[in-house]
C-alpha cells in the first residue's frame, strides 16, 4: 500500500475510534452491573480483576482518542447517541463531545484510576467476597459519573455526571457503613454538595431562559451577544456548584471528612474525580467567565482565600490522610486563582500534575497506614523509611512536586498561575505574595509530615514495628509509574521562559480556549521580572523545606497544639462554627417542628377528629338499649319534628 492509501485507512480508523467514544464511559457501567448484581456469586480475584479490567479498556479507548485530537487541524467533535429531550421548542440530545479538554480529562480520569483500581485490590483484601465485590462496584460507578460529567456535550449531561458523582461519593465515604461516623461523614459531603448543586440548576434554569438551549456550541457563541448581567448571575450561579463539588469556602468541610472512606476512595476523589469537576465546569465554560469579570474575580478572591485557610490548617493536622485533605483544598483554590485570572491552561495543567502527585501522596500514605497496622497519626510514626523504601522514595518524590521544586511537575504548573496571578489587574501583586505564602507553607507542611512519618526513630508499639513491611506488587508498581508521572509529567508545559514554543499543553489546549484567549486583555510578564519571581520563589520554598526537615526531623511534635497552633489543628473552628449557626438552630427549629407542629398540631387535629368520632359513636351507642318502649317513644318524637317542620314550611 502506498503512503497515501496508509493515511486514509488511518484516518478511516480513527474516525470510527471517536464515533465508538461511547465504550470509555460503557466499560465501567458493565464493570458495576457485573459486580454490583453478581457480588455474592463473584470471588475476590474475579471482582478485582473485572473492575479493573473496564477501566483498562477505557483507557486504551481514551489514549486512542487522544492521539486522534492531537492531530493537525482536528476540531471538536459531537457524538449524538440518540434524541433525550425534544418538548417545547427545547432540544437536548443525549451527546458526547470530543475535544481537547475532554480528551485530556479522560486520560487523567482512566489513567489514575486504573491505578488507583490496581491498588485496591490488594489494599482492601482484608474484605469479605460480597463487600469487595460492591467496593470495586461502586468505584466503576464513579469513574462512569465522572466520564459522564467530562464526555457530555451539554450541561444536562454534565450534570448528570455531576450529580453521579455526588452520589458515589455518599457511597463511597460511608463504604463501612456500620461505623456512625463514617457514616455522618457521608451525609455531610452529600448535603454540602446538594447546596452547590442546587446553585448548579439554577444556572441552569437560567441558561435555557437566556439561550434556549444547553449545548454548549449554542450557548457559547450566544454568549458573547448576551448582556453582562444575565452571564454574571449565570456564572455565579454555575460557581456556587463548583464551589461545593470542589471544595471552596464556604462549601469545603466536607472533603477533610471524607478521609472516612477507605484510602484509594480519598485518591479517587481528591485526585481524578469529584473534586476536580468544578475546574472542568468553569473551563469548559471559560467564554461565559471571561465575559463576566465580577465572576472571574470573585471566582480568583475565593480560590486565593481558599488555599490560604486550608494550607493554615494542614500545618498543625496529625492524622496523615487530613494534612493531605487540606492539601488538596489548598491546591484546588490554586486552581480557581488561575480560572480567575484568566490562566484556563495553567489551572488544566495545575489539574494534571495534582491528580498524579496527589494519588502518589494518598496511595503512598495507604502503603504506611497498611504497614503500621491502621494508625494515621503520624505522631506514632517515625523512622519508616528504611521499613518502606518505595513508599518512602515515591513519597518523596510526591513532596517535592506538590512543594514545586524544578523540575519536578508541581513547579511549572504553579508557577505558571502564580506568573499570571502577578500580571492580573488590579490586584496582581497581592495575588500574588498571597499565593506565594500559599505555596511556602505548602512546602512546609508537606516536608513536616515527611519528616514526621519517614525520618527520626520509630515512635508507635512494638507491634506495629514488629508489623512493618512494604507494601505488595499491586501497591508499589502503581507508587512507581505515579512517582515517574509526578517527576516528568511538567515538561508539557515548558514555559516561554526556558525556550521557545515548549509548552506543549498550550498549544494542545488553545483551541477550547481560543474564544476566551481573542477577547481578554493580556499583561505579559517580562522574561526580566520572571527570573526574579521564580528565583525568589524557589529560593524561599528551599528554605522552608530545609527547615521544616531539620525541625521535625530531630524534634517532632508528640503532644497537643498550644496557643495559637491549637486553633490551626482545631481547623479555625469552622465546623463548631457551623454547628452552632447552622445545624443546632435547625436541629432545634426541627424538634420545634416535631413537638408543637407535627405532633400538637397535625397529629392533634387528625387524632382529635378520630377521637371525636368515637366518642360520638360511644354516645349514639346508648340509644339502642333493646326495650321497645324507647323506640316507641323515640319513633312518636320523629313524627312530631317532622309535622312541626312540615306546618313551619308551609305557612311560610
Amino acid at each position: 500500500m502506498t503512503y497515501f492509501q496508509l493515511r486514509a485507512s488511518y484516518l478511516t480508523i480513527m474516525n470510527s475510534i471517536i464515533d465508538l467514544v461511547y465504550l470509555v464511559p460503557l466499560f465501567p457501567l458493565i464493570g458495576f452491573l457485573i459486580n454490583g448484581l453478581g457480588r455474592k456469586n463473584l470471588s475476590k480475584s474475579l471482582s478485582g480483576i473485572i473492575g479493573s479490567g473496564v477501566i483498562l479498556a477505557s483507557f486504551i479507548v481514551s489514549l486512542l482518542i487522544f492521539n486522534e485530537t492531537r492531530a493537525e487541524g482536528f476540531t471538536a467533535t459531537t457524538v449524538n447517541l440518540f434524541e433525550f429531550i425534544n418538548v417545547a421548542g427545547l432540544n437536548i440530545p443525549f451527546a458526547f463531545q470530543v475535544d481537547q479538554l475532554s480528551a485530556l480529562f479522560l486520560l487523567i480520569i482512566t489513567g489514575v484510576g486504573f491505578l488507583i483500581h490496581v491498588y485496591s485490590t490488594s489494599y482492601m483484601h482484608e474484605e469479605a467476597p460480597h463487600h469487595y465485590a460492591r467496593y470495586f462496584a461502586y468505584l466503576n460507578l464513579f469513574v462512569f459519573s465522572m466520564l459522564l460529567l467530562v464526555l457530555g456535550a451539554n450541561y444536562l449531561i454534565m450534570f448528570i455526571g455531576w450529580e453521579g458523582v455526588g452520589l458515589c461519593s455518599y457511597l463511597l465515604i460511608g463504604y463501612w457503613f456500620k461505623n456512625t461516623e463514617y457514616g455522618n461523614a457521608a451525609r455531610k459531603a452529600f448535603v454540602m454538595n446538594r447546596i452547590g448543586d442546587l446553585g448548579f440548576l439554577l444556572g441552569l434554569f437560567f441558561i435555557i431562559q437566556q439561550f434556549g438551549s444547553l449545548t454548549y456550541i449554542d450557548v457559547f457563541a450566544r454568549a458573547q451577544g448576551a448582556g453582562t448581567s444575565i452571564l454574571t448571575v449565570i456564572t455565579l450561579l454555575l460557581f456556587v456548584g463548583a464551589m461545593g463539588k470542589s471544595a471552596q469556602i464556604p462549601l469545603y468541610t466536607w472533603l477533610p471528612d471524607a478521609m472516612a472512606g477507605p484510602t484509594p476512595v480519598s485518591a479517587l476523589i481528591h485526585a481524578a474525580t469529584m473534586v476536580t469537576a468544578g475546574i472542568y465546569m468553569i473551563a469548559r465554560s471559560n467564554i461565559l467567565y471571561t465575559l463576566a469579570p465580577v465572576s472571574q474575580t470573585l471566582v480568583a478572591v475565593i480560590g486565593l482565600a481558599t488555599a490560604i485557610l486550608a494550607a493554615t490548617i494542614a500545618l498543625k493536622q496529625n492524622d496523615i490522610k487530613k494534612v493531605l485533605a487540606y492539601s488538596t483544598v489548598s491546591q484546588l483554590g490554586y486552581m480557581f486563582l488561575g480560572l480567575g485570572v484568566g490562566a484556563y491552561t495553567g489551572a488544566v495543567f495545575h489539574v494534571m500534575t495534582h491528580a498524579f502527585f496527589k494519588a502518589l501522596l494518598f496511595l503512598g500514605a495507604g502503603s504506611v497506614i497498611h504497614a503500621m497496622h491502621h494508625e494515621q497519626d503520624i505522631r506514632k510514626m517515625g523512622g519508616l523509611a528504611k521499613k518502606l523504601p518505595v513508599t518512602h522514595w515515591t513519597f518523596l518524590a510526591g513532596c517535592i512536586a506538590i512543594a514545586g521544586i524544578p523540575p519536578f511537575s508541581g513547579f511549572f504548573s504553579k508557577d505558571e498561575i502564580l506568573v499570571h496571578a502577578f500580571a492580573a489587574e488590579p490586584f496582581g501583586i497581592i495575588y500574588y505574595v498571597i499565593g506565594l505564602a500559599g505555596a511556602l507553607m505548602t512546602a512546609f507542611y508537606m516536608f513536616r509530615l515527611y519528616a514526621m512519618t519517614f525520618k527520626g526513630t520509630f515512635r508507635g508499639t512494638h507491634e506495629q514495628e514488629h508489623h512493618l513491611h512494604e507494601s505488595p506488587w499491586q501497591m508499589t508498581v502503581p507508587l512507581i509509574i505515579l512517582a515517574f508521572l509526578a517527576v516528568v509529567a511538567g515538561f508539557v508545559g515548558i514555559p516561554e521562559l526556558f525556550a521557545a514554543d515548549a509548552h506543549k499543553l498550550e498549544h494542545y489546549l488553545a483551541p477550547v480556549f481560543a474564544a476566551s484567549t481573542d477577547i481578554a486583555e493580556t499583561h505579559p510578564v517580562s522574561h526580566e521580572t520572571e527570573y526574579i519571581l521564580l528565583a525568589v520563589s524557589i529560593t524561599l520554598i528551599v528554605v522552608s523545606i530545609l527547615y521544616a526537615l531539620n525541625r521535625f526531623s530531630k524534634k517532632p511534635e508528640t503532644g497537643e497544639a498550644e496557643g495559637f497552633g491549637k486553633i490551626l489543628a482545631n481547623k479555625w473552628y469552622v465546623d463548631e462554627l457551623y454547628n452552632n449557626i447552622i445545624t443546632k438552630p435547625l436541629n432545634g427549629l426541627g424538634a420545634f417542628s416535631n413537638r408543637f407542629i407535627e405532633k400538637s398540631g397535625i397529629d392533634g387535629l387528625v387524632n382529635g377528629v378520630g377521637k371525636t368520632v368515637q366518642w360520638g359513636g360511644r354516645q349514639l351507642r346508648l340509644l339502642q338499649s333493646g326495650q321497645v318502649g324507647n323506640y316507641v317513644l323515640w319513633m312518636v318524637l320523629g313524627v312530631l319534628i317532622f309535622f312541626v317542620l312540615a306546618i313551619t314550611i308551609l305557612n311560610k
